[in-house]
């Protein structure tokens, strides 16, 4: 199959809604969570959280444009300036998934979903509890993209890892804790470990003939 632009632009809406949201392979399925001002817990999936940078240490997540009714994360975010960022693992991606549903404003996905949250340090954000991988952020700003969406760029606050997770090097096994991902919209994967390679210098390039 070959498509140029506007071959793509004549696709069904939704074939080419699952198409073009797979092509980026897969990406790390996470849960954000926030709590309002009101004390009103939110939890909600996304697979486009980012490395910025390690120092100082910086991620970034897309939020979908907010019309005139912004979500609940965003609005949480916006209110309190933190929120927390899960790893989520195989063995709760069916709850983790379903948070995408619209519920009404006040109703916890940590509820419904039956999501046990967990708070660490007094930080102002809910964590999951059963995630492994657990990252406290403060937001640092926002900004609006071409398509209406929102790149939001916060710093890492606190972090909660499995050290058995970690070698010597300081490298996350993702393996270990049979961490998730996502492709398109709905289609979950575990990761396998295939390889690992050293920084790659000039100097040591392989003979790759």
């Amino acid at each position: 199959m070959r498509l140029q632009k506007e071959d793509i632009e004549k696709l069904e809406r939704k074939y080419r809604l699952n198409l073009i949201n797979s092509i980026s392979g897969i990406k790390p399925a996470n849960l954000v969570g926030t709590q309002s001002l009101k004390q009103e817990d939110n939890v909600a999936i996304f697979s486009s959280v980012v490395h910025l940078g390690s120092s100082p240490a910086q991620l970034g997540f897309i939020m979908r444009p907010q019309s005139q009714s912004p979500r609940d994360t965003y609005s949480n975010i916006q209110e309190t300036g933190y929120y927390t960022i899960n790893h989520v693992s195989e063995s709760f991606i069916k709850k983790a998934h379903y948070t995408s549903a619209k519920l009404d404003k006040g109703t916890s996905e940590f509820e419904a979903m039956n999501i046990e949250k967990e708070f660490i340090d007094g930080f102002n954000a809910p964590f999951v509890k059963d995630s492994a991988v657990k990252i406290g952020m403060k937001h640092l700003e926002s900004i609006p993209l071409p398509n209406g969406s929102i790149f939001v760029i916060g710093s890492v606050e606190l972090l909660q890892l499995p050290e058995d997770s970690i070698n010597s090097l300081g490298q996350l096994d993702l393996e270990s804790y049979q961490c998730a991902g996502i492709a398109g919209l709905n289609t979950y994967y575990g990761f396998t470990k295939l390889d690992d390679f050293p920084y790659v210098r000039v100097n040591e390039l392989p003979d790759f003939k």
